[in-house]
C-alpha cells in the first residue's frame, strides 16, 4: 500500500533529522504521490537551497518550479518532443561515453530499476515506456528547472548548480519529502524554454522532480549502493 514519509499537516511537527541521517537516507525517488508541496513548506526548502556556495558568491542559479496546469503542458511538450526525437541539449550529452566503473555503475542503477518495474532486458517497448516517465516527472506535483547564465566554458557555473542542486535535494529530504535529478529534461531546452517562456541566454543544466516520495512503489524500492571510499578518494601526507 502506498505511503509517505509524513502528510503535510505533520511536517510542521517533523523534527528535522541529523545531518548524517539526511545525508545517508536521500534517495532518488521515481514514484510520487499527487499531493503538492505547501508553499511555505517549499519556501523553507528554498531559503535553504539558497544558502549553497558559489564561485566568488556569484549565485547563478536560475530556478523555474513548475505546477499545476503549466506543469501539465510542459508535460505534454516534453513527452511530443520525445516522441519526435526532436531533442535539443545546451550542453553535449553522451551515456556511452561512461567507461569502466563509471559505465558499470550507470549500467547497474539501470539493471535495478528496470527489475523493479518488472521490465525485461529485451523488452525494447517497454523500458522505451519505463524512459518515457522521465516527461511525467514520474508522478511529481513539481518539477524544478535549474537553467545557468554562460560565463565562459560554463564548467564552474555547472558545478555551482549542483551544488545548489544537492542543497534543494537535502533540505527536502530533511523534511520528508524527496526529489529525483533528471539529465534527460535537460536534453529538451529549447521545449522547455518555449512552454516557460524563458530566454535562450538561460542554458538548462538539468531538472528536479520533487514532491511527497510514494513509498509503496516499486521503483523506489531500492536504494542505489556507494562505492568504497577507497575507488574516489586518495590521501596524501
Amino acid at each position: 500500500m502506498s505511503q509517505t514519509t509524513h502528510s503535510p499537516t505533520d511536517i510542521a511537527l517533523h523534527t528535522a533529522p541529523s545531518f548524517v541521517d539526511t545525508v545517508r537516507r536521500r534517495q532518488s525517488y521515481r514514484d510520487f504521490l499527487p499531493a503538492p508541496v505547501p508553499g511555505p513548506l517549499l519556501r523553507e526548502v528554498l531559503t535553504d537551497a539558497q544558502c549553497s556556495p558559489s564561485n566568488c558568491n556569484t549565485q547563478p542559479w536560475n530556478m523555474h518550479i513548475v505546477s499545476g496546469q503549466t506543469r501539465q503542458d510542459l508535460s505534454r511538450a516534453l513527452h511530443e518532443a520525445n516522441k519526435q526525437g526532436q531533442v535539443s541539449p545546451d550542453f553535449f550529452w553522451d551515456e556511452k561515453a561512461y567507461r569502466g566503473a563509471y559505465g558499470e555503475r550507470r549500467q547497474e542503477q539501470g539493471g535495478i530499476y528496470y527489475r523493479n518495474l518488472g521490465v525485461a532486458r529485451d523488452d525494447l517497448d517497454g523500458r522505451a515506456a519505463a524512459g518515457a516517465r522521465n516527461f511525467s516527472f514520474f508522478g511529481a506535483p513539481h518539477v524544478a528547472m535549474l537553467f545557468m547564465p554562460t560565463v565562459g566554458d560554463g564548467v564552474r557555473v555547472a558545478g555551482d548548480l549542483g551544488m545548489y542542486g544537492q542543497t534543494f535535494l537535502l533540505a527536502l529530504a530533511a523534511r520528508g519529502l524527496g526529489g529525483v535529478p533528471q539529465t534527460v529534461l535537460g536534453l529538451y531546452a529549447d521545449t522547455v524554454r518555449d512552454v516557460l517562456g524563458i530566454s535562450p541566454d538561460l542554458k538548462l543544466l538539468y531538472g528536479i522532480s520533487f514532491g511527497y516520495p510514494d513509498l509503496g512503489a516499486a521503483s523506489n524500492r531500492t536504494p542505489m549502493g556507494r562505492a568504497d571510499l577507497s575507488e574516489s578518494v586518495t590521501f596524501h601526507s
